[in-house]
């Protein structure tokens, strides 16, 4: 394994006589918010920044000068330096994706970092400059971008109304079968820095004075983010909060910041910025996918303050609400599939039980209401001795139902894997006891003292009428990857699957694809399919995490789902509301930051059924809150064998907005429905889909 060390450099290409470079204009509107100025080899970005702020980047352009000559905020009469003298830094490392196991890009169980790669340079040179306008933001394209088999521009885009711009190295490649991870920063030129700050895993400010002859060293820190102070004010840097972290099965804070000099040995100066760890969680470790002719977006954001670096770190907690989910008056909270195995790790291993087991806290302190378990993964014995897996169920139960309260719900579940084919999770509304083995001369049910009703299951007939008796619900676990490649599409013909007893299948932002401008599309065509063959279902978030603890980076992993719901059920009385709003549809899904607080289609909510207008339209009532910038509102629709999509541009929304849309999309000959949002930082929300029948 041969690693290069190399930085993004700003150099000109040989043999060219440097001149002044003239930036292109012509789709930069001169009438808007933000102004452009050029002096020589100097182009000057200026942009409303909010509270009566302005930002202000100059961008040199000579090839023996830091590109970032100055970052400043202020007013736009004066603004005042924050950082000078500064250059974007880049490491891609490339590796090779395994397109031949299982499906294709959808693979997860791969293990990227085994085979042969190499870190390459990505190296600018400054060619030219082009400034557009695009809603609300001023997006600076520079020069060209090389790496290995990837090419590309460097972009610089500044958000209109926010201190807020993101630094991207947007390139593809003509490789088939490249899996990337990409480290990022900027590195000073000067010694203007004086202070860095981070918070912790303790979730605790720290501060060190910066010694620019300090080795650089990686950090395990909360909220992704690093500041750098210098005399009038501090930068931050992060990345997209869920974007920049590829699946893994555990959600280990792999010290995702780094600062100092000599990065990886391979940059030369001082940075602070973002990294990957190349060896993940030494599981399976599949990076991002860089299939061919797909623009890759290497970014990272930045923020100014001028204030120190704590205030410049709860500037950027706001886009991510300190990473909790936020209440919405309506709604409860609830993620799914967790397999910390509390029960055969802790309580029934003889180890002290704690009064408040360390994942419950976890959970609470992300906002989440009512968690959905998934124990007993390959660890306990769900076929049985009957001694054995009762014995596990009734500890489960009994703990769920101490660590429940009136302010939250933990709900037990599992992956059984069994009779359907592939990788399925269950739920159902109350404890139930049942045992996944079945003798021809053994019952369905019978009544066991201390445990009451138990079932026996056999086969998918057997786990189908389980479902149908107990009000439960199934459902695939991460479709189409993992150890569900070809479900659910080998058993969409089944009773079972036909039955409203199995719901559908669960999303996550697996695989991740730098290209893409929302996450997790395996998931979203599936929901789109299972509508045109017909199905009514429904498709919940679900992280699939195993350790849960304060020092991982959870909120990064973690999705949520947002229930129809005015009341958190008490476990005591049965969670049947939870199970209800899942299967018919009475729910978003969202990572955190883009939130639906109505969705209305000529009056009806998601999961129902509506009569189109007499010319084919509907009319859609959004209301929507976003942290980060928005990008684009999606309606998706089907006829029953194609998908059409209409996209609604939101690039002129600023940061942390509210507001509600009316839309009328052309709906003629559709069949269904459903609506996506996704903000500038690949953050969004989905909703359930809707039923549509012409109007007579």
């Amino acid at each position: 394994m041969k690693l290069k060390a190399l930085l993004l450099l700003t150099l000109l290409s040989m043999g060219i006589v440097q001149g002044q470079i003239k930036p292109d204009t012509r789709q930069f509107d001169q009438k808007g918010e933000a102004t452009i100025a050029t002096r020589k080899d100097l182009v000057e970005i200026t942009w409303p920044a909010g509270e009566g702020k302005f930002g202000q980047v100059q961008f040199d352009l000579s090839a023996s000068r830091p590109l970032f000559k100055r970052i400043a905020l202020g007013s736009k009469a004066a603004p005042v330096t924050i950082s000078e003298d500064l250059d974007a830094a880049f490491l891609l490392t490339v590796g090779k994706r395994d397109l031949m196991s299982q499906n294709g890009w959808n693979i997860f169980f791969d293990k990227v970092p085994s085979r042969p790669f190499e870190t390459f340079p990505i190296v600018l040179k400054k060619s030219g400059i082009s400034v557009k306008s695009i809603g609300s933001r001023t997006v600076v394209s520079i020069g060209s971008l090389s790496a290995d088999r990837f090419s590309g521009a460097l972009e610089v885009t500044f958000y209109n109304g926010s201190p807020l711009f993101n630094i991207a190295a947007v390139m593809s490649t003509t490789g088939k079968a490249a899996a990337i991870v990409y480290d990022a920063g900027l590195v000073s030129k000067t010694d203007e820095w004086k202070k860095l700050s981070w918070t912790n895993t303790a979730d605790e400010i720290e501060t060190a004075a910066v010694q620019f002859s300090d080795s650089a060293r990686n950090l395990a820190v909360k909220y992704r983010t690093i500041t750098a102070q210098a005399e009038n004010g501090s930068l931050a840097i992060f990345p997209a909060p869920h974007q920049y972290f590829y699946p893994l099965d555990e959600a280990f804070n792999l010290k995702f910041i780094w600062h100092g000099k000599g990065y990886r040995k391979m940059l030369d100066g001082y940075g602070i910025g973002i990294r990957q760890e190349l060896e993940g969680d030494r599981r399976f470790v599949p990076w991002f996918n860089a299939p061919p002719g797909t623009a890759q977006r290497l970014n990272f954001f930045c923020l100014l303050s001028d204030a120190g670096g704590s205030d410049a770190i709860g500037a950027v907690k706001k886009f991510t609400n300190a990473d909790r989910y936020p209440q919405l008056p309506g709604f409860k909270t609830m993620s799914s599939h967790f397999h910390n195995e509390f029960i055969m790790n802790v309580v029934l291993a003889g180890k002290p039980v704690p009064e408040k087991p360390e994942f419950v806290e976890v959970f609470k302190s992300l906002g989440v209401d009512m968690v959905h378990l998934g124990e007993f993964h390959y660890t306990a014995h769900p076929k049985g001795p009957d001694s054995l897996r009762l014995r596990e169920l009734k500890a489960l139960f009994e703990q769920c139902k101490r660590l429940s309260d009136n302010e939250f719900l933990l709900m037990p579940g599992e992956e059984p894997n069994e009779f359907f084919g592939g990788h399925w999770m269950q739920l159902f509304p109350k404890p139930v006891y049942w045992i996944m083995s079945r003798k021809k001369d053994q019952p369905f049910v019978e009544n066991k003292p201390g445990f009451g009703k138990v079932y026996r299951i056999g086969d998918k007939e057997d786990m189908l009428k389980l479902l149908q008796e107990e009000r439960g619900l199934a459902w695939t676990a991460h479709a189409r990857t993992k150890g569900s490649v070809n479900t659910p599409d080998i058993y969409n013909h089944e009773a079972f699957f036909k039955s409203d007893r199995f719901m559908g299948a669960a999303w996550k932002a697996m695989p991740a694809d730098l290209s893409q401008p929302r996450l997790g599309n395996r998931v979203l065509d599936l929901l789109d399919d299972m509508n045109n063959w017909g199905e009514k279902k429904t498709v919940i978030a679900e992280a699939d995490l195993f350790t849960i603890t304060r020092e991982n980076e959870m909120y990064a992993h973690m999705n949520v789902n947002y229930l129809m719901l005015d009341q958190l059920p008490k476990y005591d009385e049965g969670w049947q509301p939870v199970t209800e709003a899942m299967q018919s549809g009475k729910f978003f899904s969202s990572t955190g930051e883009v939130l639906m607080h109505e969705l209305k289609v000529n009056g009806k909510l998601s999961g129902e059924t509506l009569a189109l207008n007499a010319d084919g339209t509907a009319n859609v009532n959004l209301k929507l809150s976003w942290t980060f910038p928005m990008n684009f509102v999606e309606i998706i629709s089907g006829d029953g064998e194609n998908v059409f999509r209409e996209k609604i541009d939101l690039s002129k929304t600023k940061a942390f907005g509210e507001q509600q849309f009316q839309f009328r999309p052309n709906l003629k000959g559709r069949k269904w429905m459903r609506v996506e949002a996704w903000d500038s930082a690949v953050n969004g929300a989905f909703s359930q889909t809707f039923y549509l029948i012409p109007n007579k």
